[in-house]
Formats: C-alpha cells, sequence, structure tokens
C-alpha cells in the first residue's frame, strides 16, 4: 500500500470509530465542516474530514488518543472567530469542538477568579458575574470562547489597564497530543515552581496542547465609570492625545482610534451620529474623584492638540451602546464594500513610535485603490487595518498584501511585533523568523517536537513551513 493510500486508511478507521463513538455529536457533513473549516479571515477555506462536539476533558483525550496512534491531525474549535486562518484544516484531520463545555465550574468571589471549561464565552461568565460585584475584563470585542482566547493571547479594548490573556490565566487543564492530561498554574497569584508551562501554552494556538479548563482572574466593578468620545482634526493629533495620555501615567482604562472611514462606517451601521473624524473613546475606571481628576487631565490634552469638547456617557445603557457601536466596528467596515471579505492585520510598536507608524501607514494607504479602516487600541500601541478586497480580483489581493507587508515590516523595524493580538495562524508566519530570529524558531521547533512529534496539534499554524511534515503526518483528506 502506497503512503497516500495508508493514510487515507488510517483517517478511515477514525472515522469510523468517532461516528460510532460519538452518533449525532460527529458530522461529515459538507456544512458542518465547512463552519469549522474557515475563519473570519480572507483565508480560502479548508475543511476538516470530520468534528466532533465534544463535553468532557475525557472525551478530549479519548479523541486525541486515537488520533495519535493514527497519526492523525487535530484542529481545536471554539468560537470560529479568529482572523489569521487558526482553524483552518490545511492538513486535513479532526475538528475538536470545544463550544458545548460550556460550565462554569467554580467562582470564588473571595479570591477574585473563576474556573470555566473552555468553551464558555466571555459574555456568558460576565453574566453569571452579574449582581457579585465582579467581572472579567478581557473584551476583544468577539464574544469568543475563553480557551480561544488563551490559545490566541487575546487581548482587547480593557488591555491598556487590565492587561492580557497572559496576565489573566492562573492555570489550565491542557490534553496534550498523545492523550495525556496535564494541570498547568493554579490559583495561587504567584509561584517559583518550575517551568511556566501557563504562559508557554498561552498563546500556542492549539499546536501545543487542547486547553480544555482554565482558572481566570476576577476584578470588582469600579465604583465610578465614565466614557467619552472627542474627535479631533487629524489623525496626529488623536494619537498624540493617546501617546501623552500614557506617557503622563493616566491610569485611563481604554483609549481607542477610530479614523474618518471608520466613523463613517459605524454611524451608517449603529446608526450612531458621531462626528466623522478621526477619533478617540476613553473610559475611566475608579472613585468619583479619581475618575473625574482622570477625565480632567485628558480633556487638557486633547483641547491642546485640537481635540473638540468630549461628549460623555455617564449611564451604563449610554456607556454600553458606545462600546457596542466601537466593537461593530469590524462588521459596520465591511458593508463599506458590500460582497467582499475583509483582509484583517494588525501589529503592535513602542507607544513613542505610535504616531509615525500611523503617519506613514497611511501615507501608504494613500497610494491603493482598496477602501481600508484604520481602528486600535492606541493605548498599548496596537492598531488594526481592514483592507477590503474582492476575493476574486488578483489585484486587490496584491494591493492587500502590499500593505500588509509594508506594515508589518514597519513595525518590525520601529521593535514591534506582526501581531499584538491577531495571532500568528497561517497569516504571519512568514514574519516569525524576522521578528524571532532562526535560533529562537528552532527553540520553538523543539518545544513542539517535544509535545507533538507527529505535527498533529493544528499543524502548519505559527512555525513557517520551512520544512516537510515527518512521514506519516501530511494530512488525512
Amino acid at each position: 500500500m502506497n503512503t497516500a493510500h495508508r493514510h487515507q486508511a488510517l483517517a478511515e478507521v477514525v472515522l469510523t470509530t468517532l461516528s460510532g463513538r460519538f452518533g449525532a455529536r460527529f458530522s461529515q457533513g459538507e456544512s458542518v465542516r465547512m463552519q469549522h473549516g474557515r475563519d473570519e479571515s480572507a483565508h480560502e477555506p479548508a475543511l476538516p474530514d470530520g468534528v466532533v462536539f465534544v463535553e468532557t476533558t475525557e472525551e478530549v483525550a479519548e479523541i486525541a488518543r486515537l488520533c495519535h496512534s493514527h497519526r492523525v491531525p487535530m484542529i481545536p474549535y471554539g468560537a470560529g472567530s479568529s482572523v489569521e486562518g487558526h482553524v483552518l484544516a490545511i492538513h486535513g484531520g479532526i475538528s475538536i469542538d470545544l463550544s458545548r463545555m460550556n460550565a462554569i465550574l467554580a467562582c470564588h468571589a473571595e479570591d477574585l477568579d473563576a474556573t470555566v471549561e473552555a468553551g464558555v464565552t466571555r459574555l456568558q461568565l460576565n453574566a453569571a458575574l452579574k449582581g457579585s460585584g465582579l467581572f472579567f475584563p478581557i473584551d476583544p470585542g468577539a464574544d469568543a470562547s475563553l480557551a480561544g482566547m488563551a490559545a490566541t493571547r487575546a487581548s482587547g479594548t480593557n488591555a491598556v489597564r487590565y492587561g492580557t490573556m497572559r496576565d489573566n490565566v492562573l492555570g489550565m487543564t491542557v490534553v496534550l497530543a498523545d492523550g495525556r492530561v496535564i494541570r498547568t498554574g493554579g490559583r495561587a497569584r504567584k509561584s517559583s515552581a518550575g517551568y511556566d508551562l501557563t504562559r508557554l501554552l498561552i498563546g500556542s494556538e492549539g499546536t501545543l496542547g487542547i486547553i480544555t479548563e482554565l482558572t481566570v482572574r476576577l476584578y470588582p466593578i469600579p465604583e465610578a465609570i465614565a466614557a467619552a468620545v472627542c474627535a479631533f482634526p487629524g489623525i496626529d493629533a488623536a494619537v498624540n492625545t493617546a501617546i501623552q495620555t500614557i506617557q503622563l501615567g493616566v491610569p485611563v482604562a481604554r483609549i481607542e482610534l477610530l479614523d474618518a472611514l471608520t466613523l463613517s462606517a459605524v454611524n451608517r451601521y449603529s446608526k450612531t451620529a458621531l462626528k466623522e473624524l478621526p477619533t478617540l473613546f476613553f473610559e475611566f475606571h475608579g472613585s468619583p474623584a479619581s475618575v473625574s481628576e482622570q477625565a480632567q487631565l485628558v480633556q487638557e490634552i486633547a483641547g491642546g492638540l485640537g481635540g473638540e469638547d468630549f461628549a460623555w456617557a455617564t449611564r451604563g445603557e449610554d456607556r454600553a451602546r458606545l462600546w457596542q457601536a466601537r466593537h461593530n466596528a469590524y462588521f459596520a467596515c465591511l458593508q463599506l464594500k458590500p460582497g467582499c471579505r475583509s483582509f484583517p492585520t494588525d501589529v503592535c510598536v513602542p507607544i513613542s513610535r505610535l504616531a509615525e507608524c500611523i503617519a506613514r501607514t497611511n501615507d501608504d494607504i494613500a497610494g491603493v485603490s482598496l477602501p481600508i479602516a484604520l481602528f486600535g487600541h492606541v493605548g498599548d500601541g496596537n492598531f488594526h487595518l481592514v483592507v477590503l478586497v474582492d476575493p476574486a480580483s488578483a489585484d486587490d489581493l496584491r494591493q492587500a498584501e502590499w500593505i500588509n507587508q509594508r506594515l508589518v515590516e514597519r513595525a518590525l523595524v520601529m521593535s514591534g511585533t506582526c501581531t499584538g493580538e491577531h495571532g500568528v495562524g497561517i497569516g504571519k508566519t512568514r514574519f516569525m523568523v524576522r521578528e524571532h530570529g532562526s535560533d529562537a524558531l528552532a527553540v520553538m521547533r523543539a518545544i513542539k517536537a517535544a509535545l507533538d512529534p507527529f505535527q498533529l496539534l493544528n499543524p502548519g499554524k505559527i512555525l513557517p513551513p520551512a520544512e516537510h511534515l515527518p512521514e506519516g503526518t501530511d494530512g488525512t483528506s
């Protein structure tokens, strides 16, 4: 039997076994496979051979043991909201859907932490915390699963004050490629005991293990919260306001930048009436006195740079409406070019280089014919471009690739990163050597080889395909 036929035979054994074991919770239907073989990116769909809907850690471990023994790839799947091809089954295999693992296992209000299953989403957790005086702050916009957020090291609008998932996961339960189950970290707020496996697995995008449970930090809801919007005559003034705010040490909770094109899209999509100028969205947390002091200082900074009067939202429903409009910016921008696909990208640079990076990026945007919206979490030096392309147009895709390449190269020259929060997936693999160097990539490969020697966990992601996959792991489709 030749290699291709042997691989197909092994895959059939796995598919038959999973069908018998999981019944209706296993599907080979094209629509289900399509749902699990694409994300929000412009990458071509890549369908898994089958999808299994798991409900326990032991079920995940059972599937891993089966796939490991037959050398069949596994792709963890949460909510499918990623934008760099993280869930695409580019080598075939089994998509392991964790969405039914959605129990909140424990909430320790006195210790400010909660333990949840992989499929619990951030909105679900915060709804469960209602009335406790606590909340979970990491807010990437999409209602992503917490395990998916950990796997991609997500952050979002609150990161400038509360950090990213890296800072807010205390411990995890993880299934390894061969089906072993390990627990990393714990509930203690610090530890000096051994290698920090929790931090190793956060951001690994399902390539080192499958997260099935995690313990996350919670925070007291601030006594006072105020949000505001301020428009500026130009984007430089808006960016410099954000930079000065951070450099002065103002403990602002959120600073979001939206350019004029984004504001135009947001107004149409969310039925808002914001000025269609470069705009900053702010939120301040603390005591009433500290919130007032923070707001006054930021108003002075903004006024000195030409910012127009702050429009305040102090009532909870007004703040929610304002931030929902901001979170919908991505979907609003998609309406700028009906029938298009988004080619999203993001970078993060040191705050002192942010104004220059955005200014030079806008020069590049002016040189292409595509609609390109710019917005981001400028409080931590992170911004996004939503490049709208016709996926059937070679010229659109060429221009999008050019913008992306220019943006990433600029960020790396400025001591930044190719992705502040989207993750690597398959879209940013080609920049990994440039950012980290070949020796660091060799260390990453050694870690991958130690934990997943047959390259079965989400193969083809993060690490650039510098060499072929080992014998027996080139897919099952």
